[in-house]
C-alpha cells in the first residue's frame, strides 16, 4: 500500500484519501495499486455499500499522473526502470477500467485541480459515478501540452460530450472550472468550497447506497451559484470549428474568425504538440463508436507508441524538467503531421492475445 492513499470504512461507505500534497495527488504507481487494491476490496464487501474518493489538499484533488517520474525512468534503459513506466500505463487503464465499471456508488469531491490521470479516477461509469465541482475546482486534459494525448479513457469520455466540446478540450487543452464541467457534463453537482465541511457531514451520515441521492438533495440550492458557462457561450462556435474534420481544418476554420475566442483557441493550440493534436483528434473520432474497455486498450497501443516516439520526454523536459517552454516538437509544425505518422500511433503495439489489457471485457 502506499503511505499517499488513506482509506476508512465508516457507517457503510468507504473513503479513499489521496495525501501526497506537494505534488498535487500526483499518481505515482504506488498510489495506483493501493487505489485498485482498496477498490477491488471494496467492491465484493457488504459493509461497503458506497465508495468516496477526495484529497488531502484543496489545491488539487489530482493533477494527473507524476510526470517527472516518466521523464526520469522514460530516459533510463529497460534495466534501469523504464519497464516501470509501461507498468504505470498498464495498471492505471486496469484502474480506470474498474472505475468506470464499479458496481457501487462512486462519489469523487473534484476540488482543486483535477487533470489528466485524475479525471481517469473521478469518471465512473454513469450507472456508478457522481461528481461535485466546486469554486475551486480547475479542470483539463492537457496532455497535447507535454507531447502525449488525452488518455486514461478520454477517447470514450471526451467523445461522448455533447457537440464538439470533448474534441476542444482534447486538443486544447483548455482549463475549465464547475459551470463548464457541468454545462459539459463532466461533473454532476456543485458545492461551494465553504460548504464542504457541510458536505462532509452528508458523506458521513451512514446512508450507504443512498448517498448519491443526499448528495443530490444538499448540492440542489448551490446549482445556480456555480455562475455561467464560457464553453455554453461558445458552443456554437467550438460546434462549427472543431467539426471541420481535421486539426488543419480546424485550424483554418479559427483563421477565419476575427472573435476573441478564436484568437485565444489558436494561441493554446500553437504551443501544443501538432502530431499528438492529430492523435488526440483522431482518438477521439474512434472512440465515439468503442466501449471504454476497447478505448483503453486502443489508448495504451498509442503510448506504447508515443514512448517509442520520444514526444512525452520532450514535453516535460521543456515544461516541467528545464521550464524553458520551449520543446523541440517532432514535427515541429502541423503542416509537417502526415496522415501515416497518426496511423503509426494508432497501429496495435501487440497482438491481440498479447495486450496487456486484453481481459477487460468489452460492455460499455
Amino acid at each position: 500500500m502506499s503511505e499517499n492513499v488513506i482509506t476508512t470504512v465508516s457507517q457503510g461507505t468507504g473513503v479513499i484519501t489521496l495525501d501526497r500534497p506537494r505534488a498535487l495527488n500526483s499518481l505515482s504507481l504506488d498510489m495506483v495499486r493501493a487505489i485498485t487494491h482498496t477498490l477491488l476490496a471494496w467492491r465484493d464487501d457488504d459493509a461497503v455499500q458506497a465508495v468516496v474518493v477526495r484529497s488531502s489538499s484543496d489545491k488539487a484533488f489530482c493533477a494527473g499522473g507524476d510526470i517527472r517520474f516518466f521523464h526520469d525512468l522514460g530516459r533510463a534503459t529497460p534495466q534501469q526502470g523504464s519497464a516501470l513506466v509501461e507498468d504505470f500505463f498498464t495498471e492505471e487503464y486496469a484502474l480506470n477500467h474498474l472505475v468506470h465499471h464499479y458496481p457501487k456508488p462512486y462519489i469523487a469531491v473534484m476540488d482543486g485541480v483535477v487533470m489528466g490521470g485524475g479525471m481517469g479516477v473521478a469518471q465512473a461509469g454513469p450507472h456508478s459515478r457522481t461528481r461535485i465541482v466546486t469554486d475551486r475546482t480547475k479542470m483539463a486534459m492537457p496532455e497535447t501540452n507535454i507531447g502525449l494525448f488525452p488518455d486514461v479513457g478520454a477517447s470514450y469520455f471526451l467523445s461522448r460530450l455533447p457537440g464538439r466540446l470533448g474534441l476542444y478540450l482534447g486538443i486544447t487543452g483548455a482549463t475549465i472550472g464547475a459551470a463548464d464541467a457541468l454545462y459539459a457534463g463532466l461533473a454532476d453537482h456543485y458545492v461551494p468550497a465553504a460548504d464542504l465541511t457541510a458536505l462532509g457531514e452528508v458523506l458521513n451520515a451512514g446512508v450507504g447506497a443512498g448517498l448519491p441521492a443526499a448528495i443530490a438533495a444538499f448540492a440542489a440550492p448551490f446549482r445556480a451559484a456555480a455562475g455561467p458557462s464560457s464553453l455554453e457561450r461558445d458552443r456554437a462556435a467550438i460546434d462549427r470549428h472543431f467539426g471541420a474534420g481535421s486539426v488543419p481544418a480546424i485550424v483554418a476554420s479559427l483563421q477565419h474568425d476575427d472573435s476573441e475566442f478564436a484568437r485565444a483557441t489558436l494561441a493554446l493550440m500553437a504551443a501544443r504538440s501538432p502530431l499528438m493534436m492529430c492523435v488526440a483528434h483522431a482518438l477521439q473520432q474512434q472512440g465515439a463508436a468503442m466501449s471504454m474497455a476497447d478505448c483503453l486498450r486502443m489508448e495504451r497501443a498509442a503510448v506504447r507508441r508515443t514512448l517509442e516516439n520520444g514526444q512525452v520526454i520532450e514535453g516535460i523536459r521543456a515544461l516541467v524538467i528545464d521550464k524553458d517552454h520551449a520543446p523541440r516538437w517532432t514535427p515541429p509544425a502541423l503542416a509537417d503531421v502526415t496522415d501515416d505518422m497518426v496511423r503509426q500511433i494508432l497501429a496495435p503495439a501487440w497482438p491481440d492475445h498479447a495486450h496487456p489489457l486484453r481481459h477487460f471485457h468489452g460492455a460499455a
